[in-house]
């Protein structure tokens, strides 16, 4: 099984800086679990140029086909997949100063689709979040303090549609208090963050029901297909929130409601409160490919609604090389750890600043 080892970079600057110094995750594999084969780009996608799997260099890939379907004829999601990184700018689009490169961790998900591919049915095209198989972490501007595209979709301008007074919460956020980063201190990540995390999940689908298991955080979503379904008392907030979904067509629908407060969209202090109403989409493109939409709904701090779109990649799902199988493995992240002595006394930490650099 790989080995996962927890590191949080630390905050030491001012808040332009701070929203590229973003917690990082790195996976050391071990003897349990192999990594992928050499050549294979991050997440186990396809090879740039290649469409549902091959390698650089090779023969293209025949295409994918259609997703399979359940015994009651819906699509049948069941396997691995890989979901993408949170961008390390944040969800929102940054722009680039003239003349600079892109930001870091800017440059796509890993495990985007191919930008303007259409979604099924006719819909809007699947979002631009990076080449298939994923850009590598840095994208084409590497450390710079340049753009990146973020996942906003709608509106056009790529900005979360705040009400000033939100507006200004979220960057006294920034600013003031990213040692108070949800997953810093292993809270769960909450929904739609929960579909873009990394290490991948595995989607089971019994009759009745989706069940997500992630590897990331050791979350869980247990979400019960049925339309006649009521959620849950209103004074009831949970970490993934009240899920409850319905088949429109091939597209799973989930309405998720009564999250609490406790997490955000991504890394850089974009919050939530309890009124959030999240209608999410799982659309099936291919058998190796489902486009995530999110639509955000609470009047409280947005003055309209809001959406992003992602995209989750199948996961071959190969078996190690000592026979053993391919499976999730434990995360050993424990709600209340906290690790804000990494993090400077500005940001909220315990660690003292001297000149700008931590002591």
């Amino acid at each position: 099984m790989k080995k996962t080892s927890l590191m949080f970079a630390t905050v030491t600057t001012t808040a332009a800086v701070a929203l590229f110094m973003t917690p990082l995750f790195m996976a050391l594999p071990s003897a349990g679990q192999d990594g992928p084969p050499a050549g294979a780009p991050p997440g186990g996608g396809a090879a740039k140029g290649a469409k549902g799997g091959g390698g650089r260099g090779g023969a293209p890939a025949q295409p994918a086909g259609p997703m399979p379907k359940t015994p009651d004829g819906h699509p049948d999601f069941s396997g691995f997949w890989n979901l993408p990184d949170p961008p390390a700018a944040g969800v929102e689009r940054v722009e680039a100063p003239a003349g600079g490169g892109g930001a870091r961790g800017g440059g796509g998900a890993r495990g985007g689709g191919a930008p303007g591919a259409a979604a099924p049915g006719g819909g809007a095209p699947v979002a631009a979040v990076g080449p298939p198989g994923g850009a590598a972490r840095g994208g084409a501007g590497g450390r710079g303090g340049g753009g990146a595209p973020g996942w906003v979709v709608d509106p056009p301008d790529g900005k979360i549609p705040y009400t000033p007074e939100a507006r200004a919460k979220q960057q006294d956020i920034l600013a003031n208090h990213l040692a108070d980063e949800p997953e810093l201190n292993c809270y769960e990540s909450g929904v739609p963050h929960s579909e873009a995390n990394r290490f991948g999940a595995q989607i089971l689908m019994p009759p009745g029901y989706m069940v997500q298991l992630t590897e990331f955080l050791h979350a869980v979503r247990i979400i019960p297909i049925d339309p006649n379904r009521k959620h849950i008392d209103a004074k009831y907030h949970l970490f993934q929130g009240d899920p409850i979904a319905h088949w429109d067509g091939d597209t799973l629908v989930v309405d998720t409601t009564n999250q609490n407060n406790k997490t955000w969209f991504d890394l850089v202090g974009n919050f939530k409160t309890e009124n959030l109403h999240v209608t999410e989409k799982f659309i099936p493109q291919d058998a190796n490919t489902i486009v995530y939409e999110s639509t955000m709904h609470d009047p409280t701090i947005y003055t309209r609604d809001w959406s992003m779109r992602w995209n989750l990649t199948r996961d071959p799902a190969r078996p190690n090389s000592d026979g053993h199988p391919h499976e999730l493995m434990e995360f050993a992240c424990i709600e209340g750890n906290r690790d804000v002595q990494h993090y400077t006394e500005d940001k909220g930490g315990k660690a003292k600043q001297v000149l700008g650099k931590k002591q």
